[in-house]
Order: C-alpha cells, then structure tokens, then sequence
C-alpha cells in the first residue's frame, strides 16, 4: 500500500496530488528540428504517467552560463513563446512543470557559448579545458538579477513554479565552497560572504514572483570534494535560504567528484540520510534523489520521515508511467531505470540527445510512436537476448503472433553475463520486465531449443528476425589450444574452472566486468558485511579481505586504452575500483604465445612473461549470423544486434534495433 507517495503537498499556492517530483535532466532535445515540440512531447508523456511535478533541464539566466544552443535558455523575452509550447503541453496532459533557472559557471564550454566561462574567482575546472573569468563586483549584482529576471520570464511562460540550481558545483555552488572561492570582498572570504551570492538570488527571485509562486532552491547536501562545505555550513546554508524557497531539493556531489553518486555502482537511496539531516533543521519541504528508482523505496523513506518529496529523475526516461503502473500495484511491469548512463549522461557529455537503454522511445517520442499492425503476421525471433526480447515485446504489443527461440535455459542473452558482476544486479530488472511483459503480450517462448532455417520454413512462419548474438573470438595466438585457456563465455556460464593466478587478454568492458566477477567470493554478502562491521565483530578491512577471493589478475592490451566500451560516466569509477582491489592493467605489449606457465609478452622492447593458471580470452567477438545466411531468398529476414554487429554487451544498440524492426515489420 502506498500511502505516503500519494498524500497530497502544497508547495505556496500549487498543490502535487503525490509526492514523487520528476528530477532536472539536461535531454539536449532542444538542439534538434522541431525541438520545442520534441521538449513538449517528452514532458508531457511524464505528466500523463503520472508525475506530481515535472523539472525541467536547465535553462540558462545568462549567455555565458549555458550550453548555447545545446541548451534551454531564459536569459531574454524572446525566449518565452518557445517555452510556452512544453508548458501548454504539459498542462494539457494534467501536469504541473517547473523551470530551472541555471548557471554553469565555471563548468560551462567556451566552445557552446562562444564566451569565457565565468566564476567567483579564475580557478579552472578538472573538466573543462578553459580558465573561468572572474566575475566583478558589479557583474554578480548582474547575474543575481539575472537569476530574478528568468523567474519573471518563466512565470509568463506558464511554468507552476521554478527551481534555483545551486547545486552539483555549478555558479551557485561555486560561490559557497572554500575550494572555488578564494574572493576577499563582500562575496567571498568567511562562509557568510560565501553564502551571500546564493542568499541573495533565492530572496530576489522571491521577491519577482511574489510569496504565492512557488520557488524551490536546489543545494549541495554533500559537495563530495576535499576541503570543501562542511556539513554543518551545509545545514546554516539551508536555514539561510528558507525563508525565500517553498522547498529545499537536496542535490549530491559535484561533476568533478571522484565519487560515484547515481551509477549502477551506487547502492538505492544511499545519499537519502544527507537530505534527512537537512529536514531535521529546517520546517518547508526538503527534497531527496540519487539512486531511487522504485515508488517502494520512495514509499519507505517518506514513511520514515526522511523527506517529505523524492525526486526521480532517470527512472522517468525507463518507464514514463511508473508512477500510475505503481499506483495500481502493478511493480512488475515498470520498467526499472538500471543507472547504466549509457544512453542519458553519457550522450549528453558527447553532445548527442539522451535517451534510454531500456527505453529508447525515451526522448523520441515523436518519431516512435507504437501503431497496431496493418496486417498480422506470425513472426519468428530467434534469440532472446537484448535485441529479441525488445522485439518480440513490441512485435506483440502491435498485434502481432510472436514466438520467441532461445537456445539457452534463460532468457536474456549477454545480459545474463551482466548481472552477474558485483554492482550489477539492477540487469535483473530488465529481466524480470521482460519476461512479464511476454507474458502478458502472449509471446510463445520456447527455451532450451536450437532451431534451423528448414524448422522455421515448415512452420509457417511468415518473417524472421535473428537476433542469435555473437561468438567470442579467439585470437591466433600460440597457445591459444592449451587446457587452461579459455574463453569469457566459458567463465560467465560457469563452464570453466578460474585459478587464483589470471590473466586476461583483452581490458575492455568484458574484461572489466570479468575482474569484478573474480575479485569477489561471496562467501561474506554485502548484507552480512554490514552486519559483522555495524556490531564490531570484525574490522571492514578484515570484512574486504573475506569477501575477496585473493586472485591475482592482469588486464592486457595491444592498445593504451582500459575500459573501452565502458561510459563516460562510468569509465573512471569501474578502473578505479579494479586498481584498488589490486587487479594490474599493462597496455601496449605485444603477444608472443600463451604457455603453460603463463602469457608471453613483449613490453617497451622487453620479452617478459606473466604467470597465469588461467588465461581469459576477453578480445572481442564475431556476429553469429549463420541462420541469417541459410533464410536469405527463403523468408522475409531481418538481422539485428550482435547478429548484426559484433560489440561489446552493447545491450543499448540491440535494444533500439529491436524496437526499430519490430515497428517496420
């Protein structure tokens, strides 16, 4: 029962009928043709399923706070009409939608704007290549009453309330911490001057919009980096700005943080306790986030008191509906945001469009619309990884007779490899989506079954799509035949017997997951863990060494790359934690053979030989497109996924195959 989430709240004069709020994201969909009506279609589809406020990405207050045309923008009046186009729709569907007013500040790319980024002082940020300008007195009266101004604009626009970014180390943010702020006049110095710049911006937007419009201040509960806001200036900072905010949303960390805060690696809702501390001093609703993903878990936490609103903000692009589908009780058929990044962050760091691994219709709304089947077809699948289960999901949800064919005990492919890996296991949300969304689709699934070009003809199916994955490659390699050498797929499924010396050719995304799979014994769970160190039974770096299997592994490559295939956002976290748990990583060598006492390598002109009771081929893949091949000129064929292309777990690109065949058939 979820009667907490639906509770009804009152922020000044606007009422939410629940209490799930979904979170900022920058979706770049602006940057597109038709890009309002992109913006409209994405936000109003949320508002439908059920969201009891929208907020927007970022819209810029100032030209050099922003991403150019990479982003929404409130800076002039010229830019209402546009923004009047999301809100109409969004009101059209039900829904209510808040404006973020937004500065980058030092974090903002010269090369979007086509201006030097600016900051309370020139210090230059580890992700940007240029040197920030330092604002001068007058400029900062400027950019407050920038702030003030794209308030008045987005209350003329129609928004049902805006929401200050002062968080996740942008201008706001910059201002208040010791490590961006070194300034000495009347905005900089003591943390009461620090705190003035964002003070001042909350008390000048209130006093634009008026006491009954509703403004949200969004702060940094936990900068996350060294030596800067101290949790109890934290707590002064929140109590400074109330009086001007009608709620508190707590962001977490910064984007140079070298600590993960919404990655897959990330446990849920593990930074609510921060948002918590906050609400223990102050009275207006305090918002949480990060890492929460089911309404069940926002339900314990409001429950708890532990906030009074949970923002999700990625969980939206998964499953537009998750909040109705909860409603009616119906968890299983959410469809669950895994916090891959893949396709929303690190898109938008590669200046693409977000969208969604497990919901690519996610921000292509207008483009991927689900329409019945003109005529109804008994269309084979073959292959019920990634890209056959989404297309036969959607095959069905169009009407037509789908049957799904697995060779293997399980469905789900490469994604069985996945989930597998420690801090992995949200894949099994995908699963679990999937397999009751054949059930209920009514897709025959026939497991544990091999089928032929010559079984597929005499059964009368009508097209064929081959989704059969790929064949791990192995290198020509002397050695390559010998009994302790084996492949990735070997491991994964649990054919092959690992060693305590390893080493693993190849360091890309498999092998990276390889490495956690063998690091960890699960002798001592991490429930257990908690458990022996929260009674002081054992010490944690005791509880560590229990739950390591104490194998000594070695990534190679040809390349000077580690972790290719891996995000952006995810990339540095992943290799970090492999180094600290020991696994070495040596790049550009040469392969001379694989002998019985190890892997010969030549390294900077250096023959030397790495020992090894087992040798791990992780070096690729080749399609496995042989039925593909035997059904060319017999039936209507279509091949997609790894079938199609060999990739690395590139579960992102067989999925948005998938849903692309499956509309066409």
């Amino acid at each position: 029962m979820l009667f907490n989430v639906f509770q009804p709240i009152t922020l000044a004069k606007m009422t939410l009928p629940n209490r799930i709020m979904m979170g900022s994201m920058h979706v770049g969909l602006e940057e597109l043709d038709r890009g309002e009506e992109r913006l409209a279609a994405f936000y109003a589809e949320r508002a439908r399923g059920g969201a009891g406020l929208i907020v927007t990405g970022g819209a810029a207050v100032a030209p050099e706070g922003g991403g150019g045309h990479y982003m929404m923008n409130i800076n002039k009046d010229e830019e209402i009409g546009r923004h009047q186009v999301v809100t109409d729709a969004v009101h059209q569907a039900g829904g209510r939608i808040a404006l973020q007013l937004f500065h980058a500040g030092r974090y903002a790319y010269k090369e979007h704007t086509g201006l030097d980024p600016v900051a309370p002082s020139p210090l230059q940020a580890p992700i940007n290549r240029s040197v920030p300008r330092e604002l001068s007195p007058a400029e900062v009266e400027q950019t407050i009453q920038a702030f003030a101004d794209g308030a008045v604009r987005a209350k003329k626009a129609g928004y049902d309330a805006v929401e200050i970014m002062g968080s996740e180390g942008y201008l706001i943010n910059q201002f208040l911490s010791p490590v961006t702020n070194i300034r000495e006049d009347e905005w900089g110095g003591d943390f009461e001057r620090r705190a003035r710049f964002g003070t001042e911006i909350a008390r000048r937007v209130r006093e634009a919009v008026g006491q009954d419009y509703p403004v949200i201040f969004r702060m940094s509960g936990l900068d996350l980096i060294p030596n800067s806001t101290t949790p109890e200036e934290t707590v002064r900072f929140a109590k400074m700005v109330e009086p001007y905010a009608d709620a508190l949303n707590i962001g977490i960390g910064w984007h140079e943080s070298k600590v993960p805060t919404i990655s897959m690696m990330v446990p849920r809702g593990a930074y609510v306790w921060v948002a918590a501390q906050i609400k223990q001093a102050v009275s207006v609703p305090v918002i949480a986030s990060n890492r929460i993903n089911d309404v069940r878990l926002a339900e314990k936490f409001l429950g708890e008191g532990q906030c009074d609103i949970v923002s999700m903000a990625r969980p939206f692009l998964a499953d537009a509906e998750i909040v109705h589908k909860s409603q009616e009780g119906r968890f299983d058929e959410v469809n669950t945001c895994i916090a891959c990044n893949q396709a929303c962050l690190d898109h938008v760091f590669d200046g693409k469009p977000a969208s969604c691994l497990v919901n690519p219709l996610a921000g292509r709304e207008l483009d991927l619309a689900i329409t019945p089947a003109e005529v109804r077809k008994r269309v084979a699948v073959v292959g019920a990884g990634a890209a056959g289960l989404e297309t036969a999901r959607v095959l069905a949800l169009r009407g037509h007779e789908v049957t799904l064919f697995e060779k293997g005990k399980w469905i789900g492919g490469q994604l069985n490899y996945a989930r597998s890996v420690p801090g992995k296991s949200e894949f099994n949300e995908t699963l679990r989506y999937y397999e009751v969304q054949l059930n209920k689709l009514g897709v025959e699934t026939r497991l544990g079954t091999q089928i032929d070009a010559n079984t597929l003809i005499n059964e009368g199916f009508e097209e064929v799509v081959v989704a059969t994955g790929v064949t791990p490659r192995m290198p020509d390699l002397p050695g390559v035949d010998l009994p302790h050498v084996v492949s990735y797929s070997d491991v994964f499924e649990g054919r092959a017997a690992v060693g305590r010396r390893v080493v693993i050719i190849g360091a890309g995304g498999i092998a990276c997951d390889m490495s956690h799979l063998l690091l960890h014994n699960g002798v001592v769970s991490a429930e257990a863990g908690q458990y022996l160190a929260a009674f002081g039974i054992l010490e944690p770096k005791m509880i560590h060494r229990m739950q390591h299997t104490g194998r000594k592994i070695t990534m190679l490559r040809r390349g000077n790359h580690v972790g290719t295939g891996l995000g952006k956002t995810t990339r540095w976290a992943t290799i970090a934690l492999l180094k600290s748990q020991g696994v070495e990583m040596i790049t550009e060598i040469d392969y001379q053979a694989i002998t019985p006492e190890g892997v010969v390598i030549i390294e900077k002109g250096e023959e030397k030989t790495i020992p090894a009771d087992t040798v791990i081929i992780a070096a690729g893949a080749t399609p496995n497109n042989q039925l593909y091949e035997a059904l060319a000129g017999r039936l209507p064929v279509h091949l997609i996924g790894g079938a199609k292309e060999a990739g690395e777990l590139d579960a992102k690109r067989a999925i948005y195959e998938g849903t692309l065949v499956a509309r066409q058939i």
